[in-house]
């Protein structure tokens, strides 16, 4: 048994390395940051998918260099990023909370009073490297209709374990969930 899965998307070839998250679930760690090859090969094949939108929001941090990328092949000024903190120079920040399958605690994500004047009555784009049990995705979309934007997309690289069976996402590939046992056991 290998401790890694191989993905293979966009003509790029990745060996994932499995990480036990808990004693139910063990993951494919998938972290594009830093990966120049595979965000240069995956966002236009996402930015391709996508429909017509004013703006595109991420949360900070592994989405950024793709809704980076997206951002210059749609030819976009700006985009978003919901941060994971209150900076000092946040005008009258609105603020979720989520917790994701990597953090498995209590996070909030928020938005700057002044994205939120760039996001009201726009069509928006919520960007991510992977959606899992879409905690994050809505932490991030509920930020998104707090400013008055209008989600028309939700997108990512992967679409992890059941993500994929989701009628409401737009992906290239599906990344598996695997057992939390599956390291430690001879039977996979």
């Amino acid at each position: 048994m290998s401790n890694t899965y191989t993905l293979n998307i966009a003509g790029v070839k990745r060996e994932l390395p499995l990480i036990k998250i808990n004693e139910n679930l063990t993951i494919a760690s998938f972290v594009i940051l830093g990966d120049t090859e595979l965000i240069a090969k995956t966002a236009p094949l996402l930015a391709k998918k996508l429909p017509k939108v004013d703006v595109l929001v991420t949360a900070e941090a592994k989405g950024i260099p793709l809704v980076y990328e997206i951002s210059k092949i749609l030819e976009m000024k700006e985009y978003i990023v919901a941060r994971k903190s209150i900076k000092p120079y946040m005008d009258a920040p609105i603020v979720d909370e989520v917790v994701s399958i990597t953090s498995q605690k209590k996070q909030i994500l928020c938005l700057d009073g002044l994205d939120e004047k760039k996001i009201k009555g726009k069509k928006v784009a919520i960007i991510d490297d992977v959606i899992s049990t879409g905690e994050s995705l809505l932490a991030v979309e509920r930020l998104v209709e707090k400013a008055g934007g209008i989600i028309v997309a939700k997108a990512a690289i992967l679409a992890e374990g059941d993500a994929h069976k989701r009628g409401d996402i737009i992906f290239l590939e599906k990344l598996p969930l695997f057992p939390g046992n599956y390291l430690g056991s001879s039977d996979f």
